[in-house]
This record gives C-alpha cells, sequence and structure tokens, in this order.
C-alpha cells in the first residue's frame, strides 16, 4: 500500500475532484466524487464514494459506494428536473440558476471525527455525525447523530452507545484525534491493546 503523506493526499485513479481541500495524510478512494467538501487531516473515503458539500473530521473512516450530502431537486416546483437549474445545457439564451447551487452549497453535511460510515451508507444534507458514530451498511440517515452512537436502518435509528455515558464523556474530553502525528504514534501499542476505558485510565482524560 502507498505511504501516506502529510502534505497531499493520495488519490486514486478515475476521481473527480473539485473546490475541496484535505489536511494531512488523507485518501480518497478510486473512481469517488468529492465536491465542495473538506477533508480534515487522516480522513479517508473508500472507493467510489461520492461526497458533497460536506466537512470530513479527523480520523473519518468512509466506505466504499456511499454517499454524503447528496444533492436534492426542486421538488416543490412544477417540475424538478434539472432543465430548471441546469438551463444553459438546454437554451443558449439563458444562465444556470446560481441561486439554486448557493443553496444546495450552503447545506452542510458534518462528519465527526473517528466516525465510521459503513458501506453503500448514505448521509443526508444537513446532517451532523458525532465524534465517534457508526453508520451502519445501507443506512439512509436523515438526523443528527450522537458522540459514539451506532445507527442502522432507512431511515436509520440508533441501536446503542458504543460506551457508557461516562467512559464517552471521558473520550470526549481527552480528544485524541487532535493530538500530534509524533504523540499518536507514542500510544500506538496502546491504541491496539486496550479497550477505551483502560485505553483512557492509561492516557488520562
Amino acid at each position: 500500500m502507498p505511504r501516506l503523506s502529510a502534505t497531499s493526499p493520495l488519490i486514486h485513479p478515475d476521481c473527480q475532484i473539485a473546490a475541496s481541500q484535505f489536511g494531512a495524510y488523507c485518501e480518497v478512494g478510486r473512481g469517488s466524487r468529492v465536491f465542495n467538501s473538506t477533508f480534515e487531516d487522516y480522513a479517508y473515503c473508500d472507493r467510489l464514494a461520492d461526497i458533497a458539500n460536506a466537512t470530513v473530521g479527523k480520523f473519518a473512516n468512509i466506505a466504499a459506494l456511499t454517499r454524503i450530502g447528496p444533492t436534492d431537486h426542486p421538488w416543490r416546483n412544477a417540475s424538478q428536473h434539472h432543465f430548471l437549474y441546469r438551463s444553459r445545457s438546454y437554451w443558449d439564451d439563458v444562465e444556470e440558476d446560481a441561486a439554486f447551487f448557493a443553496y444546495r452549497e450552503s447545506r452542510r453535511t458534518v462528519i465527526g471525527p473517528d466516525t465510521w460510515i459503513g458501506h453503500g451508507a448514505i448521509i443526508k444534507p444537513e446532517v451532523t455525525l458525532g465524534p465517534g458514530a457508526i453508520v451502519a451498511s445501507g443506512a439512509v440517515v436523515t438526523k443528527d447523530v450522537a458522540p459514539f452512537m451506532i445507527v442502522a436502518g432507512v431511515p436509520a435509528v440508533p441501536l446503542r452507545a458504543r460506551f457508557l455515558p461516562r467512559v464517552a464523556e471521558r473520550l470526549l474530553a481527552l480528544a485524541w484525534w487532535n493530538w500530534s502525528h509524533e504523540r499518536l504514534r507514542a500510544a500506538l501499542t496502546d491504541f491496539r491493546a486496550l479497550e477505551a476505558e483502560a485505553f483512557l485510565e492509561r492516557h488520562g482524560g
């Protein structure tokens, strides 16, 4: 596997990237499309992910064939077809509907740090996933998800929390996802070997 870089993202072949920024050690899987989005440090998506108008938090884990921030059509209008807003593709004497595109881009999806979004999941616009949340494969998330909560289904509903409240609170306070690259390396053995509560006992929080 290619080494990741602190200075430039690893973009696999056949991706479409526009108006987006990437932090350190980021990766975009083959054939993915990323538009008007920000990947914070260590975030990645697997192949054929489609991500628009989103902030993807540090250490986010996004599986293949996911859709984040899918854009909507103007379904309240008499027609919801492209010709309303991509009008330039149909007539020479009219411009695109800039206001509609600006509205789309303003509806941000926020993916918290160390989240895991399963294969084929959809996260709707204006939804926030809290830190450490898990979205099951195939789920459609239409509402905010609390930190460290596991959700599944269509529409997605909470299944259970990953940790007891006191452990979740301590993890949020520790916020290890903000540690330096060097501190993460120093704690790597403990990340691998210890469950969350034991990790907290050793590293504070």
